[in-house]
């Protein structure tokens, strides 16, 4: 056991403590405090600061999952702010950025708990900080209300597949369900997933990518439309985070713009909302997405068209000359960005991009290679939808003349 100064926090929101054997990185400690380890793992604080407050869930001493329900709002969120700040600063790009919108909403509508084996009981939970092990749980305080029970659901699924990955959707319409497993739903275990499907009432279960049993399809409302589905697909986690992107997005669309494309689609996130307004063409290298948001349109009245393609971005972005006949381009690529296509809008003729991030780092990465190229960064906000983690997303909107 020793003792330490916390003389900061890091990019990830662990405390670095400069030891004379080097620098170590602790989980749930604050700048200031002083600190009894053991190792990396901490033991007990001794000097509190004064920004630590109560943590709301039972679970936060073991959990993985969150790591700042001991900090006071008001300073974890300037800290947030900050990170995305010193990112940008540390691109040159010359952006003010003075708001982090709060996008937790009623908690987060999906999630993926490990299922294992504890003390002969099948739990599900996430791993402990910097942990293979299991930290189970009874509840997670921040899912929304309809996934409160969702641990013990999907303890369920040890019984009958040993050890899985358990992942749930709280749809518009029900619980959607999908299990990675190495077991295989076999004949022989197929009666039990089906009772245990049916006493929990579930939209669908899904067993390694293949659908096992479906009551009805899984649906989010996108703006004006129902969207159905596919198995796995990315959703934002809050539907208050999706709503605030959208609203982002839409504050930013161009007073000319009559036709937008949309990279990344999904299963058209922005592009369903754009459509109220303008002519849209959605691509996505998930083609189960892009199937989803064709049918999504099939049933949908009162939108202008939107076309959607499957396409690889990373290895086939759209060219300067098939960008040619779009007003606005709107990104929102996963958390590699989306330097090859970015590569190709600094060639094109279009002066207004839209480009919504999960990762801070190859968002300042894209953003200055944009700007080099000859677009101005004009705005960045930052949005909350992973609370109490280092997690950020922004939207920054490029224009040039």
């Amino acid at each position: 056991m020793t003792r330490h100064l916390v003389s900061r926090l890091g990019q990830r929101g662990d405390g670095i403590v400069e030891a004379p054997d080097g620098v170590r990185h602790v989980p749930k400690v604050l700048a200031g405090e002083v600190v009894e380890l053991a190792g990396t793992r901490l033991l007990r604080v001794t000097s509190p600061s004064a920004e630590r407050v109560e943590p709301f869930c039972l679970h936060y001493a073991t959990c993985g999952g969150c790591k700042f329900q001991h900090w006071r709002a008001e300073a974890y969120r300037a800290w947030k702010l900050d990170l995305v700040r010193q990112a940008l600063a540390g691109q040159g790009l010359p952006v003010e950025v003075t708001e982090l919108v709060d996008a937790h909403g009623a908690g987060r509508r999906r999630v993926a708990f490990h299922v294992r084996k504890v003390d002969g009981v099948w739990r599900a939970g996430f791993m402990e900080q910097k942990s293979h092990d299991l930290a189970p749980l009874d509840h997670c305080s921040v899912l929304v209300p309809a996934l409160m029970d969702s641990p013990a659901l999907a303890a369920e699924f040890g019984a009958l597949l040993g050890d899985c990955d358990v992942a749930l959707t709280a749809a518009a319409n029900g619980i959607d369900v999908a299990v990675k497993a190495e077991r295989k739903a076999t004949d022989k275990r197929s009666p039990a997933l089906s009772a245990l499907f049916n006493a929990r009432n579930l939209l669908r279960l899904s067993v390694n990518g293949e659908v096992f049993a479906m009551a009805a399809p899984p649906v989010a409302r996108v703006g004006k439309t129902m969207v159905p589905l596919p198995v796995q697909s990315f959703l934002q986690a809050t539907e208050t985070g999706e709503e605030e992107l959208a609203r982002l997005v839409l504050a930013s669309r161009p007073k000319k713009a009559r036709t937008a494309v949309d990279l990344f689609s999904g299963v058209g996130t922005f592009a369903l909302r754009l459509a109220e307004h303008m002519t849209v063409a959605a691509f996505d290298s998930d083609r189960a997405a892009i199937d989803c948001l064709q049918k999504a349109m099939r049933m949908s009245q009162g939108l202008k068209p939107v076309s959607a393609a499957a396409r690889n971005l990373f290895n086939a972005p759209l060219t300067p000359g098939e960008l040619k006949e779009f007003d606005w381009a709107i990104l929102d690529p996963p958390r590699a960005g989306a330097e090859a296509q970015c590569r190709a809008l600094v060639a094109s003729q279009l002066k207004h991009v839209t480009y919504v991030s999960c990762d801070l780092q190859s968002f300042v990465r894209d953003a200055k290679m944009m700007t080099q190229g000859g677009f101005t960064l004009r705005s960045v906000t930052a949005v909350d939808q992973f609370k109490w983690t280092p997690h950020v997303e922004l939207v920054g909107t490029f224009v040039r003349k």
